[in-house]
């Protein structure tokens, strides 16, 4: 089933120790492109998830948002500079001896609590793989979503190229039954003008049937006619593809439109020429469709 390069996807789940958020949406992009926004002290995770994604997503510019909650245990911890605690009871312990005072232990702890250098707050150490563990299984879930909103919109993608295709291929068509129509015209009026300049001439009809095949050779299309029915035959097969074919398909586009335009050159018949038109404005829209394919 082919993709859109355009999707969304969000999951949210409380997983273990983590109540995670992960959201994913994407636009089209030649290549695979990511980027991340997570948490400052979880940017360990950024690496992991592209490799998660890029391992089920091959093209488009990925833009993926996390948000972690710890549930569990605090993140900080409380330390004690202990030498620096050692020091402010030795001072206190000289000013009992100096200054024959009695101080109580309350009041040291009660002075020693208001110390600010002596009490830091720091995060504490992460266990990255428990919260990959977490993060992971939310990501699969939203990854997942976001996947089958890619492969909704691609079949809708799909049906719409397939419908111009078979459009291009009735065009095709008339194109093949009315090139021949062109030489014989062309037989008639070169007979008619020859006979309206020159009627007491005798006509060689070998000559007049030479003139008559060199236009045919001019005009002849028939060559590209089946390139172009190869092409759109080759088209539909990637449209029933279970791989990525964005940047097959738009080479493909490219020689559709190669052949168009070498039909055009040739028609010497307006019908042919606005059929050439047609198709060439079919064609287009397939390339503006194919370009969000991934």
């Amino acid at each position: 089933m082919i993709r859109s390069m355009t999707g969304y996807g969000r999951a949210q789940d409380t997983v273990g120790s983590y109540n995670v958020t992960v959201e994913l949406k994407s636009v089209n992009h030649r290549y695979f492109e990511f980027s991340s926004r997570v948490p400052r002290s979880y940017g360990f995770l950024e690496d992991k998830l592209k490799n998660l994604i890029g391992s089920l997503v091959s093209r488009g510019k990925i833009e993926c948002y996390v948000s972690i909650e710890n549930i569990g245990e605090t993140e900080s911890e409380v330390v004690l500079d202990e030498k620096l605690a050692e020091e402010y009871l030795k001072a206190y312990s000289v000013m009992e001896d100096k200054f024959d005072l009695d101080i109580k232990d309350s009041y040291v702890f009660s002075a020693l609590a208001r110390t600010p250098d002596l009490f830091s707050v720091r995060k504490k150490a992460v266990d990255e793989d428990e919260v990959w563990e977490s993060v992971s299984t939310v990501a699969k879930t939203a990854t997942e979503k976001f996947i089958a909103m890619r492969e909704t919109e691609g079949e809708k993608m799909r049906s719409d190229v397939l419908s111009r295709a078979d459009f291009i291929l009735s065009k095709v068509a008339f194109i093949e039954q009315r090139s021949p129509e062109t030489v014989k015209e062309y037989n008639s009026k070169l007979l008619e003008r020859i006979n309206e300049f020159l009627s007491d001439i005798h006509i060689d009809e070998q000559r007049i049937a030479a003139e008559c095949a060199i236009f045919a050779d001019k005009v002849a299309v028939a060559e590209e006619t089946v390139r172009l029915r190869s092409h759109i035959a080759q088209l539909s097969e990637f449209m029933d593809c279970n791989e990525p074919i964005g940047r097959k398909v738009d080479f493909l586009v490219q020689e559709m439109n190669r052949e168009a335009n070498t039909i055009g050159s040739k028609a010497q018949d307006v019908e042919i020429a606005r059929c050439v038109i047609d198709i060439k404005a079919e064609i287009e829209k397939i390339r503006e469709q194919i370009q969000n394919i991934e």
